[in-house]
């Protein structure tokens, strides 16, 4: 008898992290609210899957790629409503310097063991454990990325040669050093001002415009960028042609990298998307304001569904992806219903690859990389940072410990860092105070 109920136990918790009909629920009445943000979305997604995949070094279409099979597996199987994944800044943080060091290959065998970690995380129902992290932590976590984002785009930026490393602060200050000595791309430049101008301008002109259509600004951005470009005849790089192939499965070749490798990076990948996936989902459900315990985002589902789209992005030629708390916030405030906004967010993505190929090869790579250093001002965001500065001591203390160890070291070890000074000085206030 101990034995059956055992069983019952398992398999129910085992339902409860796998797809059902309940999941959308209510989609013949709200599927134009979730076909509207789902579009919305796939706008804002474009330039960013676009962005993401060149500051990694996979290029633009492991972008794309990651975008459509990220987000259309993550939507089916995770355990968010509203979450929309794909590639995101904080992933490419970390990618970087393993492309540098290890080379594109290395993205789909480490896609593969990172995924099967994060699912193995939601198996064994870790998921919960996101909400225990400081929130000092997690505001100095935010603040390192921006930081590091915006130092990605300096290579991009100034349309030269990115000097050779991993770390990003120190390749971003070699890099500026030798094209400042080769003589700088005032053409790739005047573009990076260009698009983070219109970027910047487009929501104010519109409000006074009495627009009413909203079409994200970074979109716009990158049409005025690439629209100029072309009219002035303007030597920078491009895009250029997406593979014909650009859906082809990619043979995982795990014998190129080392067991330590392939444990380290994986597990470096997995915590990450673990944890953004998580607080993006977080995130989400308090933009939506929900309420009830049963319309809430499934941590350890949302883990599942996290590696398995990490895993088929991997495999299509991807690379690992997270939830996106930027896209997210989107979908929720285009007034998503359901999952289904994301999936058609993919399917957008889609309809864009196989239709305006020719279209993308001609978008320059610094507008791209003016729409990154725009969205780390965004993360960054001042007006918060001000906010902040009128918390504790403790609280300010910890968030610039974990940032600049973000920025110095790596993400893991920022959290880590940070999470462990917070704690160190709780228990040392704490014993004063006696």
């Amino acid at each position: 008898m101990r034995f059956e109920e055992y069983r019952a136990t398992i398999m129910s918790a085992l339902t409860q992290l796998l797809p059902s009909s309940q999941d959308y629920s209510g989609f013949k009445q709200n599927w134009r609210r979730d076909l509207i943000s789902g579009i919305t979305v796939g706008i804002v997604a474009l330039p960013l899957a676009l962005a993401f995949g060149i500051t990694t070094g996979a290029g633009a279409q492991a972008g794309l790629i990651t975008a459509i099979f990220a987000g259309l597996v993550a939507a089916i199987f995770g355990g968010s409503r509203f979450q929309v994944s794909g590639p995101t800044g904080a992933m490419t943080v970390v990618l970087v310097p393993i492309v540098s060091k290890y080379g594109i290959s290395s993205l789909a065998p480490l896609g593969i063991v990172a995924g099967a970690i994060i699912i193995a995380a939601g198996l064994l129902r870790a998921g919960n454990l996101i909400n225990k992290t400081p929130w000092p932590v997690m505001e100095g976590f935010t603040l390192g990325i921006a930081m590091v984002i915006g130092l990605q785009q300096v290579p991009i930026a100034l349309d030269f040669q990115k000097a050779k490393g991993s770390h990003t602060l120190l390749v971003a200050i070699d890099t500026a050093r030798h094209a400042l000595s080769a003589g700088l791309h005032w053409g790739a430049i005047s573009l990076v001002i260009f698009t983070l101008a219109v970027k910047f301008s487009y929501p104010h002109v519109a409000h006074r415009l009495h627009i009413k259509v909203h079409i994200p600004a970074s979109f716009i951005a990158i049409v005025l960028a690439t629209i100029v470009s072309q009219l002035f005849a303007m030597k920078v790089s491009r895009v250029g042609n997406l593979p014909s192939k650009i859906f082809a499965y990619a043979t995982p070749h795990f014998h190129n990298l080392s067991f330590s490798v392939l444990l380290i990076a994986g597990i470096e990948i997995a915590l990450l998307g673990a944890i953004e996936s998580l607080l993006s989902a977080r995130v989400a459900d308090q933009m939506a304001h929900i309420q009830e315990p049963s319309e809430k985002y499934q941590p350890n589902r949302e883990l599942l569904g996290q590696g398995l789209a990490t895993m088929v992005a991997s495999l299509f030629g991807g690379m690992p992806a997270t939830g996106a708390i930027a896209r997210t916030s989107v979908n929720v405030r285009s007034g998503a219903k359901s999952r289904m906004a994301a999936v058609f967010h993919a399917l957008f993505l889609v309809l864009v690859v196989l239709l305006l190929n020719p279209v993308i090869s001609h978008v320059p790579t610094a507008a791209l990389a003016g729409v990154l250093i725009g969205t780390s001002y965004r993360i960054a965001s001042p007006a918060n940072l001000k906010e902040l500065l009128k918390t504790t001591p403790l609280n300010i203390a910890t968030i610039a410990v974990t940032s600049l160890a973000v920025l110095f070291i790596d993400l893991i070890w920022g959290i880590a860092i940070g999470t462990i000074f917070y704690f160190a000085m709780t228990r040392i206030f704490k014993g004063l105070q006696r």
